[in-house]
């Protein structure tokens, strides 16, 4: 399953996929498969993820178009 709010929120940040790829330590061609959905999100990766956006998991996740977290 490809992730489309993982990767539009990362280019509207202008973030490129090798800086993502080493806040979480892994390889740019690892972040690139969890865009498309080659590798399955785990929930560490996920967190990390909504941590640093500051949005929900469900966002990143396509649950929901609101990226604002839920209080």
């Amino acid at each position: 399953m490809q992730f489309k709010n993982l990767r539009s929120i990362r280019e509207d940040n202008d973030i490129k996929q090798k800086d993502i790829a080493n806040y979480l330590n892994v390889s740019q061609n690892t972040y690139s498969q969890y865009e498309t959905g080659v590798i399955s999100l785990t929930a560490e990766v996920l967190i990390k993820l909504a941590d640093y956006y500051n949005v929900s998991v469900d966002y990143l996740l396509d649950r929901t178009n609101n990226p604002k977290l839920q209080k």
